[in-house]
C-alpha cells in the first residue's frame, strides 16, 4: 500500500492527522520565488462601551496598531493592542514596526526564522511583535486554505466557555453591565480597590453563575488575600488571577499552597522563559498573545505549562476580532478562556470568532478566521 492509499484508508481522525500533506502541498505550491511579502501598519483607537476600571487605572479607549502582510494576491491581518499600563503605545509600536522588513524572506512559511528575527530587532515590544506574528499566521493559513485550529490538529468542538468581564464600578453601573452578560456562563470580576466585597456581592445578587476574580496585583497583603479568596470560594469562584504583586514570590507561593482555588499568573508570566520559575509559585498561567509576542510563542507556552502540570487560561486585552480570532485558534488546548475583548468595544473592524451561548466559537475561514468589515 502506497502513502496515498494508506491515507485514504485512515478514518475518524482530524484533518491534520488524516492528511498531513494535502493542504501543506497546496500551500507550498503557491510560494512564488519572484514574489515578496509587503508589510504595512497603521494606528487605530478602540472605543470602549463602558469606562473600564482595574485596580491601577481607568480608561475609555485602547490604542492599537493594525498590521497587514500582502503576498501574491492574499492579505494577512494582525493587531497590537496596547493598554497604556503595559508601556506600549502608538509611538513605540510605530518605531518598532518601522524596523520590520519582510521583503527579504523568500518563503513566508519559515515562521521560526522570520519570527525569531522579528523578536531580535529590539527588546520588549511584545504587542508590536504579536501584530506581525498574527498577520503572518493569517497569511499562511490562507495560503494553506485552512483555519489554524486544523493546522494545529485541534478539535474545534473542544473550545472552552469564555468569561464576561465586569470592571470595578459602583453597584448601579455593575448592574447595568451585567445586563450584557446574559449569553455568558462565567462572570469575571475585577477587584483590587476598597470595594472588593461590594463588587462580589453585587454580581452574586444578580446571578448564580460561576465567577472568577482578577485583582491585577491590587492586593498587597497575603493575609487579606487568603481571606478574600475564601470569601470568593464561598461565592462560587473557580480561580483567581494575580492577587498579589508579581514581585512577592514567596507570598504568592504561600498563597497558592493555602488557596482553595487555583491561583493563576497574569502579570507574573509574560513569555515562555517565565514558565519554569512559575511552577511552584502559581497553580497555572494566563497566556495572552499581546504578552507572548503572538501565536507562535503562545502555542509553545501552552504545551510547556501543561507538561509541567499547570492549568492554562487564554486571555486577551480589549481587542478587535482580529486579535480575539487569532487567540481562539489555540483555545481547544486550554482549561479556561477570557476572550471577551471584542465584545467590550464599539468600533470593531473585523468579523470573526463569535461567542455563542458563552462558548468560544471560531468559524471555518482560513487563517485566523476573519473578514474585514466594509466600514473599515
Amino acid at each position: 500500500m502506497n502513502r496515498k492509499e494508506f491515507l485514504k484508508s485512515t478514518v475518524a481522525t482530524p484533518l491534520i492527522l488524516a492528511s498531513p500533506f494535502a493542504f501543506f502541498e497546496k500551500g507550498i505550491s503557491k510560494i512564488n520565488s519572484s514574489k515578496r511579502m509587503k508589510f504595512s501598519f497603521r494606528p487605530y483607537t478602540l472605543e470602549l462601551k463602558h469606562v473600564f476600571t482595574v485596580s491601577a487605572m481607568s480608561r475609555t479607549t485602547t490604542p492599537v496598531m493594525l498590521t497587514k502582510i500582502e503576498y501574491d494576491g492574499l492579505i494577512g491581518y494582525g493587531e497590537a493592542s496596547m493598554p497604556p499600563y503595559l508601556g506600549e503605545s502608538h509611538e513605540t509600536a510605530n518605531l518598532f514596526l518601522s524596523k520590520v522588513n519582510l521583503s527579504k524572506y523568500k518563503n513566508p512559511f519559515e515562521l521560526e526564522t522570520i519570527l525569531a528575527d522579528i523578536d531580535a530587532i529590539d527588546k520588549g515590544n511584545p504587542a508590536a511583535k504579536a501584530s506581525v506574528d498574527i498577520a503572518l499566521h493569517d497569511l499562511i493559513g490562507k495560503l494553506l486554505g485552512q483555519p489554524w485550529y486544523n493546522i494545529y490538529g485541534l478539535d474545534v468542538k473542544k473550545t472552552p466557555f469564555t468569561v464576561f468581564t465586569i470592571g470595578i464600578d459602583t453597584p448601579e453601573v455593575v448592574r447595568e453591565k451585567m445586563k450584557e452578560s446574559a449569553e455568558f456562563k462565567i462572570i469575571k470580576i475585577k477587584l483590587g480597590k476598597e470595594n472588593d466585597k461590594e463588587m462580589i456581592d453585587t454580581v452574586c445578587s444578580i446571578t448564580d453563575k460561576p465567577i472568577t476574580a482578577d485583582p491585577n496585583q491590587g492586593w498587597k497583603d497575603k493575609n487579606y488575600a487568603i481571606e478574600m479568596i475564601h470569601y470568593l470560594k464561598e461565592k462560587g469562584a473557580l480561580y483567581i488571577e494575580q492577587p498579589l504583586p508579581k514581585e512577592k514570590i514567596d507570598d504568592l507561593a504561600w498563597l497558592t499552597e493555602k488557596s482553595p482555588i487555583p491561583i493563576l499568573a497574569d502579570e507574573g508570566v509574560q513569555r515562555l522563559s517565565d514558565i519554569p520559575k512559575a511552577k511552584n509559585v502559581y497553580s497555572g498561567i494566563n497566556i495572552k498573545l499581546m504578552k507572548s509576542t503572538g501565536m507562535r510563542e503562545a502555542h509553545k507556552m501552552i504545551l510547556l505549562a501543561k507538561s509541567l502540570g499547570m492549568k492554562v487560561m487564554l486571555g486577551c486585552m480589549t481587542e478587535t476580532s482580529c486579535g480575539i480570532s487569532a487567540a481562539s485558534q489555540l483555545s481547544p488546548l486550554v482549561d479556561w478562556a477570557d476572550l471577551d475583548g471584542a465584545t467590550l468595544i464599539k468600533n470593531d473592524l473585523f468579523d470573526g470568532t463569535k461567542i455563542i451561548q458563552g462558548k468560544v466559537t471560531p468559524n471555518s475561514l482560513p487563517g485566523i478566521g476573519i473578514k474585514k468589515l466594509q466600514k473599515s
